[in-house]
C-alpha cells in the first residue's frame, strides 16, 4: 500500500467543489430568462470532472489524506459512470424544469453537491470519510425532493425521506462506532488486516453486532426489504427530474459502499458467513415483495419503485456469492440497472408537458400510434428490465445467476428466476398498452434535438450491450479485481 502526500488522487472532487462554488456565486448574477447559462456551466463542470478523472486514472490503488482516501480502478470507473449519468439526468430534465419554473440555480447546485458526496463515498477508505460523503449526498437529496415547495406531495415525500434517512444514518454510524470499539481503527484497509490476522479477540459480539447495523444502513441506501418503505413514496412524490436522479445515480455510490465495507473491510472468511445470511434474507424478500407488489400499481413511478426494490435484490444476490465473479456480476447489474432506469424515467419526462405529468400507465396508451420510435425505445427498456434476450438485462441476470450457482446457492437462484417471470407481467402490461390500445392523448411529442438523440442512444444501448456485453463485463471484473 502506497501512501503519498500529493492531492492528485482527489483532484476530481476538489475541482467539482470549486466548480459548484463558482456556479453558486455566478448564478446570483444570472437572470431567470438566462438560466441556460447556469445549466451550461453545470454541464461544463461535469465534463471537466470527467476529463480530470480520466487523465488521473490509475490501475493500482493510491492513497492520500493519511490513507483515508483511495483512488483505484473501481473508483475511477464508478465516478465516470456517475458523472455521465448526472449529465444525462440534466439533459433529460432541462425542458421539464423550464416548463414548470424550476429551472433555478438551486437545482443545479444541489445536484452537484449530491454528486460530490457520491464521489467521496466511492473513494472512501475510512469510515468517517464514507459517512461524510453519505451525509453530503443525502442532505442534498432531501432538499431536491422538497424543491417544489408549493407541492404538498413533494413536501410529504421529503419529510418521510428525511426521517427514515436520519434513522438509517444513525444505525450506520452506530454500527461504525461498534466496529471501532471492537477493532480500534476506522481505516478500512487496516480493519481488514486486523480481522484477517486474528488480532480482534475471537471476533467478539460487538463486531458482529456492529456489522448488523452497518448492513441495515446499506439496505436503506439501496432501498431493499425491509428498509424499502421510503422508495415508492419518494419516487411518486418527487418532481420527475428528482425522481429520475434519486432512483438511479446514488445506486452506484451504494454499490461502492458494499464493496468498501463488506468485501474489503469485513470480507474476512470469519465474517463473510455473518453478512451473507443477512444479505440472503434481504435479497430474496426484495425480489419477492418488489415483483409481487409492482403488479397492482397503476402509477408508473410507483411501479418503477417496486421494480427498483426487486432489481436491488438481484444486485445483493451477486454480492452474496462472495467472490470476484459475484461482485463483478453485481457491478455489471448495477450499471445496467442505472442505464435502464435513466431510460424509463427519461421517457416519462419526454412525454410530460406543461400541466401534464405522464406518470401513469394509462398515459402510455397507444404510444406506438403517436410515435413508433419512442414506443420502440420504451419496448427495449421494458424487455431489458424483464431480462429478455438480446437486451442487456438478460445478460445481467444471467451473470448474477451463474455466480450464485457457482457459489452453491441453487435454491436461491430458482426463487430469483421464478419471481423474475412473475415480474414480467407488469413490464409487458406497459408494452401491451403502448402497442395494442388506442391513444387517449393525441398531443404531439416534440422534444428537443438533444433529448431525442439521448433517448435514442439510451434505448439503443439496451441492444448494443446486449449483443456485445463482454467489454462492459470485463471492465467490471477488472475493476473489482483491482480494488480487492
Amino acid at each position: 500500500m502506497e501512501f503519498i502526500l500529493p492531492l492528485w488522487p482527489a483532484y476530481p472532487e476538489l475541482f467539482l467543489l470549486l466548480a459548484v462554488s463558482v456556479i453558486l456565486i455566478g448564478d446570483l448574477f444570472v437572470r431567470d430568462e438566462n438560466r441556460i447559462v447556469t445549466y451550461g456551466l453545470t454541464q461544463a463542470a461535469l465534463v471537466g470532472c470527467i476529463f480530470i478523472t480520466w487523465m488521473w486514472a490509475t490501475r493500482e490503488p493510491v492513497y492520500t489524506f493519511s490513507g483515508m482516501f483511495v483512488d483505484d480502478l473501481m473508483s475511477d470507473v464508478l465516478k465516470l459512470l456517475v458523472l455521465l449519468s448526472v449529465m444525462l439526468v440534466l439533459a433529460y430534465s432541462r425542458p421539464y424544469l423550464a416548463a414548470r419554473g424550476m429551472f433555478r440555480g438551486e437545482f443545479f447546485a444541489l445536484i452537484l453537491f449530491a454528486t460530490l458526496g457520491m464521489m467521496i463515498m466511492i473513494s472512501a477508505n475510512h469510515l468517517l470519510v464514507l459517512y461524510l460523503g453519505l451525509e453530503l449526498m443525502m442532505l442534498s437529496l432531501y432538499s431536491l425532493v422538497a424543491l417544489q415547495r408549493d407541492s404538498a406531495t413533494a413536501t410529504e415525500a421529503a419529510m418521510k425521506y428525511f426521517v427514515l434517512g436520519a434513522l438509517a444514518s444513525g444505525m450506520l454510524l452506530y454500527g461504525m462506532s461498534m466496529i471501532y470499539g471492537a477493532t480500534g481503527t476506522l481505516e478500512i484497509t487496516e480493519l481488514a488486516q486486523l480481522i484477517a490476522e486474528g488480532s480482534v479477540s475471537d471476533l467478539n459480539a460487538v463486531l458482529v453486532f456492529g456489522l448488523v447495523f452497518v448492513v441495515a444502513g446499506i439496505g436503506f441506501e439501496l432501498g431493499v426489504v425491509p428498509f424499502h418503505m421510503w422508495v415508492p413514496d419518494v419516487y411518486q412524490g418527487s418532481p420527475n427530474p428528482v425522481a429520475l436522479f434519486v432512483s438511479s445515480v446514488p445506486k452506484l455510490a451504494g454499490f461502492a459502499i458494499i464493496v468498501r465495507l463488506l468485501a474489503q473491510g469485513l470480507g474476512a472468511e470469519q465474517l463473510v458467513a455473518e453478512w451473507q445470511q443477512m444479505l440472503l434474507v434481504m435479497a430474496v424478500l426484495s425480489i419477492v415483495i418488489g415483483n409481487v407488489t409492482a403488479i397492482v400499481q397503476t402509477n408508473l413511478k410507483r411501479m418503477l419503485a417496486y421494480s427498483t426494490i426487486a432489481h436491488m435484490g438481484f444486485v445483493l444476490l451477486g454480492v452474496l456469492a462472495g467472490d470476484e465473479n459475484g461482485l463483478s456480476a453485481a457491478m455489471f447489474y448495477m450499471v445496467v440497472y442505472v442505464l435502464m432506469n435513466l431510460g424509463a424515467f427519461g421517457m416519462i419526462l419526454l412525454l410530460s408537458r406543461s400541466g401534464f405529468e405522464a406518470d401513469n400507465l394509462e398515459d402510455f396508451r397507444g404510444l406506438n400510434q403517436r410515435s413508433p420510435w419512442y414506443a420502440f425505445m420504451m419496448l427495449l427498456i421494458m424487455f431489458s428490465m424483464v431480462g429478455i434476450p438480446p437486451t442487456v438485462g438478460f445478460y445481467a441476470k444471467l451473470a448474477v445467476l451463474q455466480a450464485l450457482l457457482n457459489a452453491g446457492f441453487l435454491p436461491v437462484a430458482v426463487v430469483a428466476v421464478v419471481f423474475s417471470v412473475v415480474g414480467a407481467f407488469y413490464y409487458l402490461r406497459l408494452v401491451k398498452l403502448m402497442y395494442f390500445d388506442a391513444p387517449e392523448d393525441t398531443a404531439p411529442i416534440a422534444p428537443g434535438a438533444d433529448v431525442k438523440v439521448l433517448m435514442s442512444l439510451n434505448g439503443g444501448a439496451m441492444l448494443f450491450f446486449g449483443i456485445m456485453p463482454q467489454p462492459l463485463m470485463a471492465l467490471c471484473l477488472y475493476s473489482i479485481q483491482a480494488s480487492l
